[in-house]
């Protein structure tokens, strides 16, 4: 069976890559079955659909969202889901502009800590893209505030030195709803670092389907309990690269090397199928 690479970024986001360079790439790796999933923007995908490369490889719809979920942050990948559906692209328009003010709020916390730097800076740094704490980073580095990406995240952007900045992105539930009705296929995304065992379980229980078992955060051990509860929860699982670059991030080696099994994809897409009949056959009842 082809391999699978479900967790990938582009520059609609934070990556380096176009979403036709991302198709070169996975074509060249040999992988059968990709889905962009660029945080909060579904514009990557629609360009790489409309790609000729496009016909080359299986393409899923997906898109990485940032969700509150009490105090917490949460990643939340969905898959699988109509694209041009009315309530998913609204919620993502939304959720863009939560990026905006947010970042606004971090330019000045920074200014106020004496850092020589401003929007339109991050703006242009963004150009098209979703605007995130990468095109701050960015900025700085080019500034000489800091050496590194690291450094900039260590110092100035960690969600530990912002905690005190509230996004203003969807709640986990009405992302789970939205993405559901509109045949969505909800992982919570690399849960290996972040989240206690019991918060796991609670957002299960609130409508999450699957857990990101594979993912370069994850050493065996840790993707083997993953998979383990995935199992044991009749739960769905997903993995992938997290590519974004090697400026982005440190998982530039893992593309076409952390990978994820057909047999799981397939799963995927029979459950998006189920939702989205459910919903036909309710608006035609």
């Amino acid at each position: 069976m082809g391999k699978a690479d479900l967790h990938i970024h582009t520059d609609a986001s934070d990556g380096d890559c176009t979403p036709y360079e991302i198709l070169e790439k996975a074509i060249e790796k040999g992988l059968h079955t990709i889905s962009i999933t660029d945080h909060d923007t579904i514009k990557g995908y629609k360009k790489a659909r409309n790609s000729d490369l496009s016909q080359e490889i299986e393409l899923l719809p997906g898109v990485e969202m940032s969700v509150r979920w009490g105090e917490k942050e949460v990643h939340l990948l969905s898959y699988c889901f109509d694209p041009d559906d009315e309530d998913v692209n609204i919620l993502l328009l939304q959720q863009s502009g939560a990026r905006r003010r947010r970042m606004a709020r971090i330019v000045e916390t920074l200014q106020k800590q004496g850092i020589d730097i401003d929007m339109d800076e991050v703006k242009a740094e963004a150009g098209f893209s979703n605007i995130g704490r990468p095109h701050a980073a960015s900025v700085l580095m080019n500034k000489g505030v800091v050496a590194s990406f690291n450094e900039a995240f260590i110092r100035y952007l960690s969600s530990e030195k912002l905690d005190h900045i509230n996004a203003e992105y969807c709640t986990l539930s009405e992302a789970i709803r939205v993405m559901k009705k509109a045949g969505g296929v909800l992982s919570l995304a690399h849960p290996g670092p972040l989240y206690s065992s019991d918060e796991i379980e609670q957002m299960i229980d609130i409508g999450v389907d699957g857990l990101e078992c594979i993912h370069p955060s994850h050493p065996y051990p840790v993707q083997k309990k993953f998979t383990k509860l995935a199992e044991n929860r009749h739960l769905m699982i997903t993995g992938g690269s997290d590519y974004h670059r090697p400026s982005k991030s440190g998982y530039e080696p893992y593309f076409g090397i952390v990978t994820l099994g057909e047999q799981y994809v397939e799963a995927l897409k029979r459950t998006s199928r189920q939702r989205k009949a459910l919903k036909n056959y309710g608006d035609n009842g």
